[in-house]
């Protein structure tokens, strides 16, 4: 029996290991993925676009890849990893494998999560499905946190534009929902030029994307404007924005740190003259900018998750 096998029969988990010694778990190994169709099948599209950037789309069997540091600079602290890409592809690269190679590189475990894109044609209840999927991801970490070697009590989730949406959504509804659980709330937020709203200022190809265009109740757009849902059960977040950003608002990033601040949630937000969107770690063209992943493990410090 090989140790893969072992693994996932006493796991319940189904992983494989690549060649760079990464893990990839299943998020749903039973076979049965909540809300989906039976017998409508997606064909999974991973392809790098003229621009250099990593583009998966059609997910439907949703992925944890885990990335695990060398066990004498890993620090136990962990980071759920929700790429951007407006619900409509995941931008895995570099706001995936590049962020999870920061991460290493810090002493935390991380765990990019490939999570399912609302679609109509093969699942019901679109709106329930990528947060379905970030709870469970954040489940499996925490349930596993001994084999990797992981503080339960230092696993973060980290999402950038539409991911940034999914992992606010998930700091702010763990408990709600079929899935809503204990286990499946981060203990830290970070969040990069993150879609919060679906009011105003939203980005509306993410707002419809998720919601599909006959769904936009003001009910159901309150409900995932995550300004609106912030509490003093709030993790504590860590917030990038640039002010020039065309396709996400500032207001997004702004409206959730003063949430936050109603709230006693402690937060930090770091604002930037110019970036635009989408750049992940590549910022050296865009001034103090460059500054933010320095920003961030002096945060990640004081919480006790760097060394």
């Amino acid at each position: 029996m090989t140790r893969s096998v072992l693994v996932s029969l006493v796991l319940g988990i189904v992983f494989t290991q690549t060649a760079f010694s990464q893990e990839v778990l299943n998020l749903w190994p039973n076979g049965a993925i909540p809300n989906a169709i039976p017998g409508v099948t997606l064909t999974e599209k991973a392809e790098k676009g003229a621009d250099g950037i990593d583009r998966i789309s059609n997910v439907s069997v949703p992925t944890l890849t885990a990335y695990v540091p060398p066990k004498d600079k890993a620090t136990g602290a962990a980071v759920m990893v929700c790429p951007g890409g407006g619900y409509s592809i995941l931008a895995s690269g570099h706001e995936g494998v590049d962020i999870a190679r920061w991460l290493n590189g810090m002493g935390i475990t991380a765990f990019v999560l490939k999570y399912r894109l609302p679609d109509s044609t093969s699942m019901s209840n679109q709106q329930e499905v990528p947060l379905m999927d970030a709870m469970q991801g954040m489940t499996l970490i925490r349930q596993n946190a001994g084999r990797y070697g992981i503080d339960p009590n230092k696993i973060g989730v980290m999402g950038f534009s539409a991911g940034g949406h999914l992992a606010s959504t998930l700091a702010t509804h763990y408990h709600r929902g079929p899935r809503a659980s204990e286990q499946a709330k981060p203990n830290f937020s970070i969040l990069l030029y993150p879609v919060v709203t679906f009011g105003e200022k939203a980005h509306g190809g993410s707002r419809d994307k998720l919601l599909g265009k006959l769904n936009k109740s003001p009910e159901m757009i309150a409900y995932y404007s995550n300004e609106l849902q912030v509490s003093n059960q709030t993790p504590p977040t860590f917030l990038v924005h640039s002010e020039d950003d065309k396709a996400v608002p500032v207001e997004n990033s702004i409206s959730y740190y003063l949430a936050c601040l109603k709230n006693n949630v402690p937060v930090e937000m770091h604002l930037y003259p110019t970036g635009g969107h989408g750049y992940g770690l590549r910022t050296a063209k865009f001034g103090s900018l460059n500054t933010w992943p320095e920003t961030c493990r002096a945060w990640l410090a004081s919480l006790g998750a760097v060394k």
